[in-house]
């Protein structure tokens, strides 16, 4: 359909102009919500308990031989993979509470009832049920998740469970074969092959959140398969399937979280109930040319303060509510993810020089990270 266009009085569009952008930036709106870290201030309630303080993960006993088919792969995985069903409330238009359903899936790491899965495909949920794939059914007696690398530990009360192997994900190479099995499209449990397309990918998720050191493949990964496992022709999990990109016209592309990374990240949930990482005690915004314009910033970009932990290694070191950060020790900070990745490199009590701008002003400063609260 085609649209006639009026003349319109040119003053008239500029006075409007005027005013719109005046609304905008005057009318004192705080930026656009962000899907930022949890909250920098630790939670009243933030202690969490261990589900075994003792556990140790399998060892990876060099590599196993290969099987003679993929037939004999999924037959040989399929029974230590589950699906996971999760229901969790929402409110409607007019905040009346209705039950949504959600469906992915996992992996028996420990044969006493411990099983891998995403961090996306359970939290916030109100409940957690696990079927495995001899039809049997749990309830999740507890789960201990970590928002960063997307990766969570479920625990069902049973014993004499199938768990699966665990590979070395170092020695893959672009080309090896390898097979998805999952709970596809939450209609049971199903297998797709492919060949590993790259390794050490790094994809930026959303802000303040990029998954390091992934496996690409071209083995469908549809819904429901997030937090099943990726296999190699030994049978052995080299990956957690987590993230699939698909565009128009290009064949979709699989992501899985790397087995030698989530290993360490996995015995800490079950250990402590979270991760241990660096902290700065901040929560942060990309800058970008509304915050430039709001806070009539002196820099274009950087990591912008919105929140400041009391008490923090950021707030002993000075740094409030509005500064930017642009330099962390040797690195120059152009975003949030930057100086969140520059933080996670960093050890634990390590002194860090850090510059950041407040007003016109560039300043310097020192602050001694700490380990972060659970949360």
């Amino acid at each position: 359909m085609k649209l006639a266009m009026k003349r319109t009085n040119l003053k008239y569009l500029l006075a409007c102009l005027v005013i719109v952008i005046f609304l905008f930036v005057g009318s004192g709106c705080p930026l656009p919500p962000l899907e930022a870290p949890p909250p920098a201030s630790p939670p009243a309630d933030s202690i969490v308990n261990p589900i075994d303080p003792d556990w140790t993960p399998p060892s990876t006993d060099g590599q196993a031989p290969i099987l003679p088919s993929i037939a004999d792969v999924v037959a040989m995985v399929k029974p230590s993979v589950v699906a996971i069903n999760t229901e969790y409330v929402s409110y409607d238009i007019f905040s009346r509470p209705f039950t949504q359903q959600g469906a992915g899936s996992g992996w028996i790491i420990d044969e006493d009832g411990l099983i891998v899965t995403n961090n996306h495909v359970v939290e916030e949920a109100d409940s957690v049920t696990v079927t495995l794939a001899d039809g049997r059914t749990f309830p999740a007696e507890t789960a201990r998740t970590d928002w960063l690398s997307d990766l969570a530990i479920v625990k069902v009360n049973a014993s004499n469970l199938p768990s699966a192997k665990i590979g070395d994900s170092d020695i893959l190479r672009v080309g090896d074969w390898v097979v998805a099995i999952g709970n596809s499209l939450g209609l049971g449990i199903s297998a797709t092959k492919g060949i590993v397309s790259a390794q050490g990918v790094s994809l930026s998720i959303s802000a303040g959140q990029t998954q390091e050191d992934l496996i690409q493949t071209d083995a469908a990964i549809n819904p429901g398969n997030s937090g099943g496992p990726l296999v190699n022709m030994a049978g052995e999990v080299i990956g957690i399937n987590s993230i699939k990109i698909a565009q128009v016209g290009v064949e979709g592309m699989g992501y899985a979280i790397s087995s030698n990374t989530a290993k360490p990240i996995i015995q800490q949930l079950v250990q402590k109930g979270y991760v241990v990482r660096p902290w700065l005690g901040v929560v942060l915004y990309t800058v970008d040319q509304y915050a430039v314009l709001k806070y009539d910033l002196a820099v274009d970009k950087g990591a912008l303060i919105t929140e400041v932990a009391t008490p923090s290694p950021a707030a002993e070191a000075g740094i409030e509510t509005g500064d930017v950060i642009t330099g962390f020790e040797d690195e120059e900070i152009t975003s949030a993810d930057d100086l969140i990745q520059a933080i996670h490199s960093s050890e634990i009590g390590q002194r860090v020089e850090i510059t950041f701008w407040r007003g016109d002003v560039q300043n310097t400063t020192y602050a001694t990270l700490a380990e972060r609260p659970p949360s």
